[in-house]
């Protein structure tokens, strides 16, 4: 039971903390899913939008999304006549992907990552990780005012303000370990070869 969450003053600090966290967490998953490795993945589409029926749309929303094979993504519209304006999305998506439309299907092969390209992702991985590593940490820092402000609106006493700076640094500490162990999980993923 977190120490914050018992103190009265401090209950909705708390929730909001952790929610802010999460879903920073969250965010840093959604970023490192749409990372491209040397694999196939539905997720390196997450970030497509195509201009459908007046209004841009993601890529999930007018077709379905496969990938069938290590090497091949396929993009099956829900509306055929959405062909084009699908493949022109992903191929001006800045991926470096070549889609070829067949009439029916769009099939968009994934290269192999040259070393180079390779290091580049773990560049941009480790810009991602510090950005959300920022993120987690500005959450801290808002939670610490909001405590030092109950300890000097007298709503907490020092004990419990000592206590709920501890439990917010672990809590950091803890979010920030989890989006290290994942960007890790990430990186080695980008840099074997296959």
């Amino acid at each position: 039971m977190a120490i914050m969450a018992s103190i009265g003053g401090l209950r909705d600090t708390y929730a909001q903390l952790k929610t802010r966290m999460d879903k920073a967490v969250d965010d840093f998953r959604k970023a490192m899913a749409a990372v491209r490795t040397g694999r196939a993945s539905v997720h390196m589409l997450d970030g497509i939008t195509v201009d459908a029926y007046g209004a841009q749309m993601p890529l999930n929303q007018v077709a379905q999304v496969h990938a069938p094979e290590a090497q091949l993504i396929t993009v099956q519209p829900f509306d055929p006549s959405q062909l084009g304006a699908i493949e022109k999305a992903i191929r001006g998506g800045d991926l470096g992907l070549n889609p070829m439309n067949d009439g029916k299907v769009i099939r968009v092969p994934v290269p192999a990552l040259t070393q180079e390209r390779r290091q580049d992702m773990v560049k941009h991985l480790h810009r991602i990780l510090e950005e959300h590593r920022t993120a987690i940490r500005n959450i801290r820092r808002d939670g610490n005012d909001a405590i030092k402000k109950a300890l000097k609106d007298k709503k907490i006493t020092e004990d419990e303000e000592k206590r709920s700076l501890d439990e917010i640094q672990k809590l950091t500490d803890n979010e920030i370990k989890k989006m290290e162990e994942m960007s890790k999980a990430k990186e080695k993923e980008v840099t074997e070869l296959k």
